[in-house]
């Protein structure tokens, strides 16, 4: 019975029609668990009624009273309506509007006790009005008001469901809570933490008491919303270890051992010394590799720290114990890349290497498969292709997936589907705030490249107007001069293809004959084809091309040591992870490079406070944290699909103290409940319908 109610279907509840309920749906409400486990966006006091006498203009105001008049007015403007109502209390009488919504003349009559609540105006003619307020009738002066006379929780509007409507199913829907429901929390945490019953919280959390101070629920600290948060955060973190505790009962079919033959093959391959970050990084991933349980493991470090060297390390352990390697790219062109850098290091050993991309012609392709499923290539690089059903191994023994944030949860979980719970391992060079990592990777461990190779300096980077492009201009010009090569960046406009080819395509035109004419200027962008996009890239690499000119192809992995020169227009437009990743295709080298970020005035308030963190900082960790807090958990990695969990109460940037503590409570309980396979089993599968999740790792 208990958790009867709160599985009840939405569409049960009074006043959820069919309607109502498809458009709840749409938002991910379709129980009364669902409804129940969303916050309000904000709450107002609307405690204190006020006589009307004693309003001013430019107050927001709860008042009581009787209707006098009310009509329905048309305008000149065709179809648009006016309702207008006159509402005395006593003390003085009051105007009201309501703008567009004639229906009000069915709902409103003379004589009726209202509330309203509302921003308080001064008439065109003299006197007071409110327009559009919030309105509940009452029908007697004792019945309870859940809209006004309260500090009134406001939730965002869903389709045609109003905060309104949303309010009074709420208000209902917690009326039918049992006192007793059960607590997802193990009491014992909840009294050290001294956090309110889960009863309790959801009736304080939506309609509070009227002692609770406001500010603090506007910032979600008050103890029913914190026990709610935490009670999710804990659910997920427990997920997570039971995650953990299934993947290390799995067992790989063949063991990785290192010996001093396969030291000596690393050697000879390895181009430098590693720095002390990447030995580290190599170290973890290895110990891995040898373990008897799959690796899942996040290799993190900004941009141009070296993890694809670690990555091609670790590669070369499991193609000497006579197991494939799948390294999975974002892109085409950087697929083609790395493609290109791990040939030539492997050019000496006895391992062969294959491209598999969409644009790998048919007849290569069959003949490519066929060799991978033989075994007889021991290393593929690709995109996503590598995912679809014609692609077999014969011993998939590591899967590397760079760049990892693109690529969607069932592409990865098919790609592990494809061997026998091989090892794993997830590069990024968009650095994970700590939080983040909490949760997006919470299944994974962590190695981390923090320290650059010796000789980089860093880059100097500068946010300049259009006004004073010909300034950047000049200095690219100094640049060039001293055999130094540089980048032009223009942005995605509108979500466009074509646009976006068109201007970049103007740009080169208009770079090529008028500004840099005496140099040569190439031109690339994601609509080339494979082969037109490799004999530019290569051309810029050679130095047979000055400046390029490019869409955000470049942004990821394009590596040309001579480059020092970045100019990214329209800087306005990107992301501050995307700024970043630009940024780094120069400052490969030892020369000093630059970074020129040309905006377009005036600037929005969260574009100036990306241009800041950009010209303020070029650690990618510092900028990830910034990010995070600009764009928030959401939209931090640019799309949804990324392997977010699905949070319904976590603020990922409000709530990381939170995280933090249910992280902890969580890894004591499990251990000190040590949940038997079969509950750990149902656990996980509970918290993958819960968070929306598939397979991270």
């Amino acid at each position: 019975m208990n958790n009867d109610v709160l599985a009840t279907p939405l569409q049960f509840l009074k006043g959820v029609g069919p309607r109502r309920a498809a458009d709840l749906e749409h938002a991910g409400l379709v129980t009364v668990e669902d409804l129940l486990y969303r916050f309000p966006i904000r709450y107002e006091d609307r405690s204190r009624l006020q006589s009307i006498v004693s309003l001013k203009p430019g107050q927001t105001a709860s008042v009581t009273g009787r209707i006098l008049s009310c009509h329905l007015r048309t305008t000149r403007r065709p179809g648009f309506k006016i309702f207008d109502a006159a509402v005395d209390d006593g003390t003085g009488s009051i105007f009201v509007s309501w703008l567009n919504q004639p229906f009000l003349k069915d709902v409103f009559t003379r004589g009726q006790h209202v509330v309203l609540f509302g921003a308080v105006e001064m008439r065109g003619h003299g006197g007071l009005q409110l327009t559009n307020p919030q309105y509940e009738i009452l029908d007697d002066e004792d019945r309870e008001t859940i809209h006004t006379g309260r500090i009134v929780p406001v939730y965002e509007k869903i389709g045609g469901v109003t905060p309104k409507i949303q309010r009074k199913l709420v208000h209902d829907a917690l009326q039918r809570l049992p006192a007793d429901l059960p607590d997802h929390l193990p009491e014992a945490i909840r009294l050290r933490l001294e956090l309110p019953s889960r009863h309790a919280a959801l009736l304080a959390a939506h309609f509070p008491p009227t002692d609770v101070p406001l500010d603090a629920l506007n910032r979600f600290e008050t103890p029913a919303q914190r026990r709610l948060i935490f009670e999710e955060a804990f659910l997920f973190q427990t997920g997570v270890f039971a995650r953990r505790r299934a993947a290390a009962a799995e067992r790989k079919p063949q063991l990785i051992t290192v010996d001093d033959r396969i030291r000596e093959s690393a050697r000879q391959v390895l181009p430098f010394r590693l720095t002390a970050g990447q030995r580290q990084a190599l170290k973890e991933i290895v110990d891995d590799l040898q373990r008897p349980h799959p690796m899942n493991r996040l290799l993190q470090g900004d941009v141009g720290a070296g993890k694809t060297i670690v990555a091609l390390l670790a590669a070369l352990v499991a193609m000497e114990n006579g197991l494939q390697v799948a390294f999975m790219a974002p892109t085409e062109i950087l697929a083609e890349q790395h493609f290109m850098n791990i040939s030539r290091l492997l050019q000496a050993s006895r391992f062969r290497v294959a491209l598999l991309t969409g644009a790998t012609a048919s007849a290569a392709r069959r003949e490519q498969l066929a060799e991978v499923e033989a075994g007889s290539v021991h290393l593929v690089v690709g995109t996503h292709a590598l995912v679809q059903g014609d692609v077999r191994f014969a011993t998939l023994g590591l899967v590397v997936i760079d760049e990892q944030h693109r690529f969607g949860v069932l592409q990865r979980a098919t790609l592990r589907a494809k061997g026998l719970h091989p090892d794993v391992l997830v590069m990024t060079a968009t650095p994970i705030p700590r939080t983040l990592a909490l949760t997006v990777y919470g299944d994974l461990d962590v190695s981390v490249i923090r320290d650059m190779p010796p000789g980089r300096l860093a880059i100097k980077t500068v946010a300049k107007p259009e006004s004073r492009r010909d300034e950047v201009y000049e200095f690219v010009r100094q640049q060039l001069d001293a055999g130094r090569q540089a980048y032009v960046v223009y942005p995605l406009v509108e979500e466009s293809d074509k646009i976006d080819l068109k201007a970049a395509t103007e740009m080169h035109d208009h770079l090529a004959q008028e500004i840099f004419s005496a140099y040569r200027v190439g031109l690339l962008h994601g609509r080339m084809k494979a082969d037109g996009k490799e004999r530019v890239m290569q051309a810029f690499a050679a130095g047979e091309i000055h400046i390029l000119v490019s869409t955000t192809v470049v942004e990821v992995g394009v590596d040309v040591a001579n480059a020092s020169v970045m100019i990214v227009e329209h800087a306005e437009r990107f992301g501050l992870s995307q700024l970043h990743q630009l940024r780094g295709r120069v400052g490969r080298d030892r020369h000093q490079s630059y970074c020129f970020l040309l905006y377009q005035s005036p600037l929005s308030d969260d574009a100036r406070a990306r241009l800041k963190a950009m010209t303020d900082t070029t650690d990618g960790f510092e900028i990830a944290d910034r990010d995070l807090q600009l764009r928030g958990p959401g939209d931090f990695f640019g799309t949804r699909q990324a392997g977010m969990p699905t949070f319904r109460l976590i603020d990922l940037v409000r709530d990381r103290e939170l995280l933090d503590v249910a992280q902890r409570e969580a890894a004591a309980w499990f251990d000190t409940a040590a949940p038997t396979p079969a509950a750990v089993a149902a656990l996980v599968e509970n918290w993958e319908a819960r968070f929306k999740l598939m397979e991270i790792g």
